[in-house]
C-alpha cells in the first residue's frame, strides 16, 4: 500500500533522511518510531506529497507521488502533529469545507460528514467551535478530516501528544477500529503506545533505519537481553568456581558490591538458573545477598538503537537542528489560507 525506495532528503549539507526503504502493508499498523530529529515528521511529509524527495520513489496505492501526484494523494489521508483546523468553525462547518477541499461530489458531502462524523465520536460536538474543544476532541477533529473521502491510507504524526491518560486509550481505541477499513502509519517516540496498537514496528535514527520488526520480534530480543545480578560473600575465586561448574551460564562480568566481603556479577543465561544458583552457593557455604532479574523492556530496545555513538555526537550539527529542518509547516494562522488548505487535503 506504501513502498518507499531509496528516500533521501537534504537541506544543504545536512541529510534529514538517509536511503530510508521500507513498505507498509494494506490493512497493517505500522508503528514510525524515533528520538525528536530523526525524520519522522520530514518522511511522513514526503509520503503525502506535501514537499519533495531530494533522492528516491514513493509509491501510494501503486502511484508513483512523482508521476501520478493527484492519484497517490487521494489514497492519503493525512493527520500533522498540529491539526489543520480552522479554531472559529463549528466541527460540521470545517469538515464541510474538507469535504470541498477534497472534491467530494456535491451531493455526497452531507453523508460524508455524517459518516467521518459518526467514525470518530464527535456526534455531540457536531455544534461546537473548534476553539472551544478539548485537545483529545481537536485530534478527534483531525482524524475526521484525514478519513473524508475515504482514503486507501491513514497517516498519524504523534496523534495522541498533550493528552490526558483517558483521552490517550480512546485514540488508541479509535486506530485499531481505523484499520479494520485501512493502511495506518503512525508515527510516534513513545514505545508503550506503539506496541500497543501496532503489528510491525520500525525505528529510525539520524534518518536511517535501524531496527524494524514485529512487536513480539522485538519483545523476544528484549528477553534474549535479561541479565541476574548475584552478590555472594565470599572472594572471587569462589564465587566463579561455583558458577563454572553451572550448565546454561554464557557470559559473566563483575558488578560492584555492597558489602566488602562479597563479591558480585552481572550473569547472562540461555536458561532458567536461578534455583541452580542457590542450590550452589548453599552447598559451597556462600551466603546469597542479592539476586535479582533484570529484563530489558522495549524501551531500553528503543533507547539502544537510537543512542548515538561517540563519533556521531561529535560531528552533530549545531547550527540548526534536524527537528528545525523538520519544522517545514508551523500551525498556521486562521488566516493562512493557502497553507492550512495544503495540509487538510494533502495536496
Amino acid at each position: 500500500m506504501i513502498e518507499a525506495i531509496g528516500l533521501v532528503k537534504k537541506y544543504g549539507d545536512h541529510i534529514a533522511v538517509d536511503h530510508l526503504n521500507f513498505t507498509v502493508e494494506k490493512g497493517q499498523i505500522l508503528g514510525f518510531l524515533g528520538p525528536n530529529g530523526a525524520g519522522k515528521s520530514t518522511t511522513m511529509n514526503m509520503l503525502t506529497g506535501y514537499i519533495s524527495a531530494t533522492e528516491g520513489t514513493i509509491l501510494v496505492n501503486g502511484y508513483d507521488m512523482l508521476e501520478e501526484p493527484e492519484l497517490a494523494k487521494r489514497s492519503i489521508g493525512y493527520l500533522p502533529e498540529q491539526p489543520p483546523v480552522y479554531p472559529d468553525m463549528t466541527v460540521t462547518e470545517y469538515l464541510r469545507f474538507v469535504t470541498e477541499l477534497k472534491k467530494v461530489p456535491r451531493g455526497a458531502r452531507g453523508e460524508e460528514v455524517e459518516r467521518v462524523i459518526e467514525k470518530t465520536g464527535l456526534g455531540e460536538m457536531r455544534g461546537r467551535l473548534i476553539k472551544h474543544l478539548s485537545k483529545g476532541y481537536r485530534q478527534r477533529v483531525g482524524i475526521a478530516q484525514a478519513l473524508v473521502g475515504n482514503p486507501e491510507v491513514i497517516i498519524l504524526d504523534e496523534p495522541t501528544v498533550g493528552l490526558d491518560p483517558k483521552q490517550i486509550i480512546e485514540i488508541r481505541e479509535l486506530m485499531k477500529d481505523l484499520a479494520k477499513e485501512h493502511t495506518v502509519l503512525l508515527s510516534s517516540h513513545i514505545m508503550q503506545e506503539i506496541s500497543a496498537v501496532c503489528d510491525h514496528i520500525m525505528i529510525i535514527r539520524r534518518g536511517k533505519l535501524v531496527l524494524s520488526g514485529t512487536p513480539e520480534e522485538l519483545q523476544l530480543q528484549a528477553d534474549q537481553g535479561e541479565t541476574l545480578e548475584l552478590e555472594a560473600c565470599g572472594s572471587k575465586e569462589q564465587v566463579m568456581a561455583v558458577l563454572d561448574r553451572i550448565k546454561g551460564i554464557c557470559e559473566v562480568s563483575e558488578a560492584a558490591a555492597e558489602q566488602d566481603d562479597c563479591y558480585a556479577v552481572h550473569i547472562k543465561s540461555t536458561e532458567e538458573i536461578r534455583k541452580d544458583i542457590f542450590f550452589a552457593m548453599a552447598e559451597a557455604k556462600l551466603p546469597i545477598l542479592k539476586l535479582v532479574r533484570h529484563t530489558k523492556t522495549l524501551e531500553d530496545i528503543f533507547l539502544e538503537a537510537t543512542a548515538d555513538t561517540p563519533e556521531e555526537e561529535e560531528t552533530a550539527p549545531d547550527s540548526v537542528t534536524t527537528e528545525e529542518k523538520e519544522n517545514v509547516n508551523p500551525e498556521a494562522a486562521p488566516g493562512e489560507e493557502e497553507i492550512e488548505e495544503k495540509e487538510v487535503s494533502g495536496e
